[in-house]
């Protein structure tokens, strides 16, 4: 027992715990194994999908010592045992209105995910530089021959004011079907409705047997925000999108400046 037993701690990952230049940084990795050794359960949730986070997790030899949130909140997994513990996909009608959507919105690019398998149809500059960062390889594919169900689906396009229009046709035409948020100002995610990281958060907690005070989140962007709502105390780096400023309680250094150690030494205050 440590003075961390009971705690969760769930961070977003690109740029907040993975800052800007692609690295965890040392300060990061002391402040979480301090965490974890006093008993803490430290997660990871991200807008990344199993089949490019899997490769995070070794490549970065990450921490996590609880279930990883992945998807958007559209899927829990235990690296551990090397299992799913909850999912929401896509329903199947969600294929035919996206493509009325790209019909709608012809300079539209989509990801699509299914299993271990990403699908691109229409790919753009947005949809490379994705893939790219991501060390994931697309199919170029029809979306009517893309196999089903989606865990997610992303619409990519490099004006965020043409997703917002897509965002809002969305909502005009399957009012409250999905979750739709973007992870950032070029990547609109879609979701099946209620998979997102707030309902994420407040699972696993259950499942691990935390209290509601004592979750806290952290993250920069606007998929961030449900969790945040759920977080004991919100958290957000410097570099968060204005949107998530307005959302959070405490505002810490930008994730090029160890934003998790700055969320942890406080927690260490609280917790004395």
């Amino acid at each position: 027992m440590g003075r961390f037993s009971g705690v969760l701690l769930a961070t977003d990952y690109d740029d907040t715990l993975y800052d800007s230049h692609a690295t965890i940084s040392r300060e990061n990795r002391a402040a979480i194994e301090r965490f974890v050794a006093e008993g803490g359960l430290f997660t990871i949730s991200t807008g990344r999908s199993y089949i490019n986070f899997a490769i995070q997790m070794e490549k970065e030899h990450l921490p996590v010592n609880a279930p990883v949130i992945l998807s958007n909140g559209a899927s829990i997994y235990d690296f551990a045992q090397g299992r799913v513990l909850w999912e929401r996909t896509l329903p199947p009608e969600a294929a035919r209105h996206v493509a009325e959507v790209c019909a709608a919105f012809p300079e539209v690019g989509v990801e699509a995910y299914h299993g271990d398998e990403v699908y691109t149809f229409r790919p753009n500059s947005v949809t490379r530089r994705h893939l790219t960062r991501c060390k994931l390889t697309g199919q170029p594919r029809p979306l009517e021959e893309m196999p089903l169900p989606w865990i997610k689906a992303i619409l990519q396009h490099e004006d965020m004011r043409y997703l917002e229009r897509v965002q809002a046709y969305l909502h005009e035409h399957w009012t409250g079907a999905y979750e739709v948020t973007f992870s950032n100002h070029t990547l609109l995610e879609m979701t099946a409705r209620g998979a997102n990281k707030g309902t994420s958060v407040l699972w696993l907690a259950d499942y691990l047997g935390v209290a509601r005070d004592h979750i806290y989140c952290i993250g920069n962007g606007i998929n961030d925000i449900p969790m945040l709502k759920v977080s004991a105390v919100p958290f957000a780096p410097a570099n968060c999108y204005q949107e998530v400023r307005a959302a959070a309680q405490e505002i810490l250094t930008s994730c090029d400046e160890s934003c998790i150690a700055r969320l942890i030494e406080q927690l260490e205050e609280r917790y004395r």
